[in-house]
């Protein structure tokens, strides 16, 4: 079992994904932004410039790992290779925070550059949360689950998101990573109400806030259809939803995502500049 100690340690303060492009800009610079995620499978060579730069940065700032490549709601078993290579780089890094997907990304030796969705059924509990078992033992540290974004829901599900990502919660111990604009992506997609999405979230145990950009497309029936597509400034309506969550939730880690098509510096400063004013109150109150 995981120890306790390793839960996510990210200060209640914006963070921004990280980029190479932005390394000297980062040092020089990095007001407002307190701490940096990376995505794993970036960072598990032996060597070179990109190790370099991370421990670099990890002398300065809290680091969040972000896998995608686990496939947690996979049919078959988890990869122990990735897992291995996983921990080695946990172990050295010491991350204060990791967290991978509700979704699954591969099928046999065949791997699928997306995260696909999930039913929400008894089954897949069990599946998922044997996966989470192994990938806390393996590590040694807490998990956060991130809820995905969703474009159609499955007619076999015999419970909410909501439910199912609670569930998980109780009985693995693993945290929740709360992306705010999935859940605008879903909601709209599917014609939820985003703000009983978030009322029905287990807000206790979230342990990062993400937010991102999303395409604006419409489907064969000329409804809406929303792409979470993380390459675009974060919508005016997501913000709006942040402000609904960190009312009932108190502040948070908030993360600032942007994987595509990445803007300067500047740009990205500036979205955590206005993560930070969300996360003002929050921290008022707190206090």
């Amino acid at each position: 079992m995981f120890d306790a100690n390793t839960t996510a340690l990210l200060p209640n303060a914006p963070g921004v994904g990280y980029k190479p492009q932005h390394f000297a800009d980062i040092l020089e610079a990095p007001q407002p932004v307190e701490w940096l995620e990376i995505h794993a499978e970036n960072y598990m060579g032996l060597g070179g410039r990109p190790l370099a730069q991370l421990r670099h940065l990890a002398e300065r700032f809290p680091i969040s790992v972000h896998g995608v490549g686990l496939s947690i709601g996979g049919e078959g078993p988890l990869d122990r290779e990735h897992l291995a290579r996983l921990k080695t780089l946990c172990d050295w890094l010491k991350p204060a925070s990791f967290s991978e997907h509700l979704a699954w990304s591969s099928h046999e030796n065949a791997f699928l550059n997306d995260l696909l969705p999930l039913p929400y059924t008894q089954d897949t509990l069990n599946r998922v949360a044997d996966h989470i078992d192994q990938v806390q033992d393996v590590l040694g540290r807490q998990m956060l689950l991130e809820n995905p974004s969703s474009y159609l829901a499955f007619s076999e599900s015999t419970m909410s998101e909501t439910d199912f990502l609670s569930e998980i919660a109780q009985r693995t111990g693993c945290g929740l990573l709360l992306d705010v604009n999935n859940v605008f992506v879903s909601a709209t997609n599917l014609k939820l109400d985003a703000r009983t999405y978030i009322d029905n979230f287990p807000l206790e145990q979230v342990g990062e806030i993400h937010l991102g950009g999303h395409d604006e497309e419409t489907d064969d029936h000329g409804a809406p259809l929303l792409i979470d597509s993380h390459g675009a400034e974060i919508a005016d309506p997501v913000w709006t939803l942040l402000d609904y969550t960190l009312e009932r939730s108190g502040p948070k880690p908030l993360l600032i995502e942007w994987d595509t098509d990445v803007p300067e510096w500047p740009i990205l400063a500036d979205e955590a500049k206005r993560g930070a004013r969300a996360l003002a109150p929050a921290l008022a109150i707190a206090s």
